[in-house]
This record gives structure tokens, sequence and C-alpha cells, in this order.
């Protein structure tokens, strides 16, 4: 396929936890191609989690390549990027990275997160960024190589987040945009720069802040690697969830997005940038538009569905789990899922000592009950997600969800019915956070492009009848929470 003569074409690249997935959008927002690359994360101790950059950079390669076999690059106006946070990449003077990549599924560091929420004051590191810093935070994790890898410290000249070393490799700058900034731990949101205080020496490796919209040549050579003509503007994008949430029209205050992966990523949109007293949500700049993106992030949702599948033998995805879910009945036969199986939690509970729980087991139970129990359980955290935005005064009427469980009805009435609220999702689905760096690819070079209008969404309503047994899981559900909390 080709775009006709003269039309200009967007191209979005997500790095995501597994793959990096491209896509090319018209300038009437018709997705024209689509490709992905995966590569593989490094386990090779509890709690670590690293990738090496260069399969990144084969990925990019890959992916390109077969897009412009669909699209021709002539053709290509812009690339905007999009990518997983927090991940570091230390980089030398040449741009070549120094070790392997940590990502954000990392927890080495936790003690020295923990040393820098004392130092400088948990509540006042929150206010002053919007996260609750921990070890997956750049700043910390620095520190932890500081302290063990001297050797590739040495060396390096920058401390780069995943896509910003993507962005380096292909433009030779060095350049964050605001939303990958707060994965760093020393972004001031008020002033929109690096907070000296926050940074301290960690200062002379960060990169300069540039707006999601920034824009730079490629050079010529990512261009002959790539294929792609020099000099072809590359737009520095935006976290993964930030450029979802832009590409699901999450983008004015009172709008809500959930963003279905590895994780699930609930952001509500506030008029004002509000820190909570429990710091149960994150906050983080906008890729457009005016307002602050309220962040709570299940640890635990395509990953935890994948687990399952495997444990059950039910094929090793979330559409067999919930097909297997489908044959149980509401509550799961009296069996409870906390589904925190990844290193603790985060969405609005913050308790990285919590862990993957299953409650009420009998010789009755069967596979699906099971599965039905996991699918409930991530349902009421994403519940107890939203009920937060609603005490934050972004009360969303509507939820526009997308990705893995939400391409499943079943699912989507699930969660539509334990919140009360529509979910609307897109009727073709896809990587919505490499569709957000296309459309911002689009507005660095002067276009405006949208991806969908009302027409392309699926809308489910809740059912109002189906509230009093939503609360009667919940008191369940927190009930077995606090048992576990005794014990943890």
């Amino acid at each position: 396929m080709s775009a006709a003569s003269g039309d200009e074409v967007f191209v979005g690249l997500d790095l995501g936890t597994s793959s990096l997935k491209g896509v090319v959008v018209s300038s009437i927002g018709e997705v024209l191609a689509r490709a992905h690359a995966g590569y593989p994360t490094r386990r090779s101790a509890p709690g670590r989690a690293e990738q090496d950059p260069r399969e990144w950079m084969r990925a990019i390669v890959d992916v390109v390549r077969a897009l412009a076999e669909r699209v021709a690059a002539p053709s290509w106006a812009c690339v905007g990027l999009s990518g997983m946070i927090p991940t570091l990449v230390l980089a030398d003077a040449a741009g070549e990275p120094v070790g392997p990549a940590i990502t954000w599924e990392d927890d080495r560091a936790q003690l020295e997160g923990e040393e820098f929420r004392a130092e400088h004051g948990a509540d006042s590191v929150y206010a002053t960024t919007g996260q609750w810093v921990d070890g997956r935070y750049l700043v910390p994790m620095f520190r932890w190589i500081e302290r063990r890898m001297l050797s590739e410290v040495a060396h390096a000249t920058r401390l780069l987040s995943a896509k910003d070393f993507l962005f380096s490799w292909l433009t030779g700058e060095a350049a964050t945009d605001p939303s990958t900034a707060t994965g760093f731990g020393c972004f001031d949101l008020a002033t929109g720069t690096w907070s000296p205080d926050l940074a301290g020496k960690t200062s002379r490796f960060l990169p300069e802040v540039r707006p999601s919209t920034a824009s730079a040549p490629l050079t010529g050579a990512a261009a002959s690697a790539l294929g792609l003509p020099a000099g072809l503007p590359i737009c520095l994008g935006a976290a993964d969830s930030i450029a979802g949430a832009h590409a699901l029209g999450a983008n004015a205050p009172g709008d809500c997005a959930y963003l279905w992966g590895t994780s699930g990523v609930i952001i509500g949109v506030g008029a004002h940038r509000r820190a909570d007293e429990g710091h149960r949500y994150l906050i983080s700049p906008l890729a457009t538009g005016e307002g602050w993106a309220l962040e709570m992030d299940l640890l635990s949702a395509g990953s935890a569905f994948t687990w399952v599948a495997e444990l059950l033998g039910a094929g090793g995805d979330e559409g067999a789990v919930l097909q297997l879910a489908e044959l149980s009945q509401p509550g799961s036969h009296g069996v409870s899922f906390l589904p925190y199986v990844g290193s603790g939690e985060q969405g609005a509970l913050w308790d990285p000592e919590l862990r993957g729980t299953i409650s009420g087991l009998t010789l009755g139970h069967a596979r699906q009950d099971v599965a039905r129990a996991l699918a409930e359980g991530i349902v009421l955290e994403s519940r107890r997600c939203l009920r937060v935005l609603d005490e934050a005064e972004v009360r969303p009427r509507e939820i526009r969800a997308s990705g893995g469980a939400f391409t499943s009805a079943f699912f989507t009435s699930l969660l539509a019915d334990a919140t009360g609220r529509a979910v609307v999702r897109p009727k073709e689905d896809g990587s919505v956070s490499a569709l957000g760096a296309a459309l911002l690819a689009a507005a660095a070079v002067g276009r405006d492009a949208r991806w969908l209008e009302d027409d392309g969404f699926d809308r489910t309503e809740p059912d109002q009848r189906a509230e009093p047994g939503w609360n009667a899981l919940a008191e369940r559900h927190e009930r077995l929470l606090a048992a576990v909390r005794t014990f943890s």
C-alpha cells in the first residue's frame, strides 16, 4: 500500500516492555500499516529485569523497514516516539549504550529509593515531582549503579530513558519530554525543569527537557540503517501512557483512559495539579492541551493473565483466560484473587510488600473459578482507582479503554458494571501508544491528525442492577486484603 500522491503520513514507534510497535497513520487518522518486533528481558536474579538497547535498535530497523514496504518512505512527514518508563540507559559521548538497560520491572534499587525519599522528604518529593519516587526511578537507580558499576559510570555521559535513547540514536541529540522526565524522579512540575536539589550530582548526566512535539532531523547514519531519507523530522513524543491517552482522546479535564498491557494504566485528566495526601496517584504533564494526567498503574494486568493462563494450561494469553472466566459465575463460587502477582502493587495502594493471594478454594472449584476470580480482582482494583479519581474531582463519566482484555466484551462489561460507567473502546484496536506517537508527529509538523471520531468506538453501558453484587465483592476483597496485610 502507498499513500496517494502528495498525501502525507505520520509514523509512530512505541518502545514497549516486550516489543517495539509501529504504525503509519494518514492525515485523516486512518491506520495504513502496522508492524512489531520483539526483544527479550533478561532476569538474571530475582527482581532483576534488563534489556539490551542494541536489540531495540535492531527492532526499530525491522519495524521501520516493514512499515516502509507497506507505505513508501517518501510520503513520511514525521516519525514520533513513545516508550516505557522508568527505564534507564547510560550512554557514552558517542551515544552508545554503556551496559544493559534496566527496565521499570527491576526492583534492585529499593534501598536507594528509600534513601532518596528519606533525604528529601517523601511528601516534599511527591509535591515537587508528582511521583512517589522509589528505586525504579532513574535517579535512585543511578545511585545503585554508582555504588556497584564504577566502570560503566566512568564511561557514561548521559542518563536517558528508553525512548530518549532511541531519539538520541536517531538524531544525535540528547533530550527528553516532560512526561518521560517524570520517570527520573527529579523533574519539577511547577517549573518544567530539573530540580537542582533532587537531581544533585546526577545533574551533569541529565538531558535537555523539550516539548513532546519538539523534533530533530534524522542523521545520515541512522537514515542509512533504516532506509529512510536523511533529515526526516523525528518527534520526541511522550511516555507510553501519555501517548496512549492522547490517541484515545483523553486530553481535557474529566476525561479518563485505561490502557491495558503488561500493566494496566488508568489516567484521569484533572484541571489542576493537585497532590493527593495518600499519594494514591502520580501526576504527569499531558502531551498537549491543558490539564494534568492523574495516573494509577496496576502492576499486574496482562502479565497476571499470561501467568494464570500458563498455570492453568489455558493457552498462554488473556483471551483464553477470559473464555474460561465466562464459564464461572459472578463471585467465582466464593474464590477471591488479590492480583498482586508482580512486585507488590501501585494502583491506588502503593504497597511493594503485597503479593498475589487466592482464597476460598475447595476441591469443588474448577479452573474457570480461578480465572474469573482474577478478572474480578483486577476489576475491583480498577474500581478503586476510579473512585480515587472521583475524590480528586475528575469524576469521569466514561472510560476510554484499549488493549488486551478490552478486546473481550465480557471483561469490558465487568468493568462497566463494577464502576457504573460506560466503557468506550476502539472498534479497531492496536498499539494506542504508537498511534499517539504518530499523532504527536503530525502536531510536530503543524498538522492536526486525529485517529478516531466517535463512530470509531464501541460503547458498553453499565447494568445498574449489578451494583449490589459488586459492592458485596468489594467488601470481600477488602477483608482479604486486610488479612493479607497482617502477614506482610
